[in-house]
């Protein structure tokens, strides 16, 4: 009962928010944008997800004393958010604007985030160093 107490809530919220879009002209474009990640994401993402942590699971890296599963979904998912989250940026999208609210370039974003995506996979691999020195310690 309380899980659909909680669905509705999240639908009402939802609709409230929604409401706001209404006189927008963009709406259809936003609509669009909207179903295609929903259609992008059931099809494409999580299923390479899925793979990717069966693959990761599998009988060789098993037999490891610590799993290996979450040092490498954690950066990847933190690589992937920050990628959509810095996407105009890297791919230079409006950078006369930017340019324009800024007086700054828009040139740093690719290797800054490679940086960001490097120091995740960085400190998780020295988490799972320490996790694995520990546990043969133990």
């Amino acid at each position: 009962m309380t899980r659909l107490i909680a669905l509705l809530a999240g639908l009402a919220l939802a609709a409230y928010a929604g409401s706001f879009l209404l006189g927008e002209p963009d709406l259809p474009t936003m609509l669009a944008w909207f179903a295609g990640a929903a259609v992008v994401h059931d099809l494409v993402l999580f299923p390479l997800c899925a793979l990717v942590g069966w693959a990761l699971s599998g009988r060789t890296l098993a037999r490891l004393p610590v799993r290996i599963v979450n040092h490498v979904r954690l950066p990847l998912l933190g690589a992937g958010l920050t990628f959509l989250l810095f996407l105009p940026g890297i791919i230079r999208q409006g950078e006369a604007t930017h340019l324009a609210a800024t007086g700054l370039d828009q040139q740093p974003y690719l290797g800054r985030w490679l940086w960001l995506v490097l120091a995740m996979f960085a400190v998780s691999g020295l988490v799972y160093g320490v996790r694995l020195i520990l546990s043969r310690r133990a």
